[in-house]
């Protein structure tokens, strides 16, 4: 005990004498919080709409402000034609054209149904399903507004309630997440790297010829770490709740229980990459291959259930994705621990299996 204790010590002496290593652990996840929070953000506005009216008349003006009114779209033209709402879009002047043809109004009065034109610039992909879904969301609203008018009776509407996220805040759905992803840069990239920075300074050698046994070297070079990206995790918890109001229902001692089985599992990443490579370069190429295939797969950004089956079959080997799925099940919908016994379960193995893989791959030779 003494032994990893000094090695303890001359650890976070090492660590805090370096004012870089210092600002990128509690510095720059702080500021990356604050960006990446702000920045991906699941809602498309300000997209350009171009109309075209060939109706000229009050229900396809009530439709146009309808779009005017929407906090998504910008009605920045409205072209004499089609043919002139198409150039507009191959000229990136237009995101989507409305075009309203001739006899809008006499059909919609007339048989109760009548043809609307959308066109969207599809470039990306993403931009133009939500443009199309915000589009849809406004014409099925006028709608239900005209039959209500056309028809003189009270419309029967559904009721709806948002669980957990009521405000369909997406800070509330997006910071959690990235929280985890700033905890998993510093179990990951740090202990892989400091391990290795050892091997490339020869210090290595003088420690494996020391009377110090194998595990309490890594103990020693992991437990800092390990401690630090607890500390961040309070740190950046206590930002999202001070600054996006990030709501806090479930057990904070259970989220860092799972954080603390979690990076026992990502020290280990990390470990097992120091012990095959050579320098801090290999190990930050090698970590960086692996962290990106983490965080896409994770659930962050894309939900899993929408992944093909060979995709979400890889999930299960993403330690990312069991804490991104715990850490909003816990803050947001307050699952104890019961709720998350698989995820603990699965994490715990995970740990075992790298760590122990990781031990065995490092030879200490004397």
């Amino acid at each position: 005990m003494k032994t990893i204790l000094f090695l303890l010590r001359k650890e976070f002496l090492q660590i805090f004498r370096n004012r870089v290593i210092v600002v990128m652990i509690f510095v720059m996840p702080i500021i990356q919080l604050l960006i990446l929070a702000n920045a991906a953000d699941y809602e498309v506005r300000n997209l350009v709409l171009q109309v075209v009216d060939q109706d000229q008349t009050t229900y396809s003006r009530q439709l146009i402000g309808h779009f005017a009114a929407s906090n998504y779209f910008l009605l920045e033209g409205m072209p004499a034609s089609a043919k002139k709402g198409t150039v507009a879009i191959a000229r990136d002047e237009a995101d989507l054209v409305l075009d309203i043809p001739n006899g809008f109004e006499r059909n919609l009065l007339r048989d109760g149904a009548a043809a609307l034109h959308l066109n969207i610039n599809a470039i990306n992909g993403v931009k133009a399903g939500l443009a199309n879904s915000y589009a849809q969301a406004i014409i099925r609203d006028f709608n239900q507004e005209i039959r209500s008018g056309i028809v003189g009776t009270t419309q029967w509407l559904p009721s709806y309630r948002y669980w957990y996220n009521p405000e369909m805040d997406y800070y509330t759905f997006m910071v959690p997440g990235i929280l985890v992803l700033l905890v998993t840069l510093v179990g990951m990239f740090l202990s892989g790297l400091n391990i290795v920075k050892e091997k490339e300074i020869g210090t290595i050698e003088q420690i494996n010829v020391s009377p110090i046994r194998k595990s309490q070297f890594v103990i020693g070079k992991l437990l800092p770490f390990w401690l630090i990206a607890l500390v961040e995790l309070a740190i950046g918890l206590f930002a999202g709740w001070l600054v996006f109001s990030i709501p806090i229902v479930g057990s904070l001692g259970l989220v860092f229980g799972f954080a603390a089985l979690y990076l026992l599992a990502v020290l280990g990443i990390g470990l097992f990459i120091s012990t095959i490579t050579e320098t801090q370069q290999q190990a930050m190429f090698i970590s960086w291959f692996f962290l990106v295939i983490f965080i896409l797969m994770s659930g962050l950004f894309t939900p899993i259930e929408s992944m093909p089956d060979w995709a979400r079959a890889i999930t299960r080997l993403n330690p990312v994705a069991y804490f991104v799925d715990v850490i909003r099940l816990v803050l947001l919908k307050g699952s104890d621990w019961w709720a998350i016994r698989w995820q603990m379960l699965a994490m715990g193995g995970f740990a075992i299996v790298i760590n122990a893989a990781a031990m065995l791959n490092y030879r200490k030779r004397g």
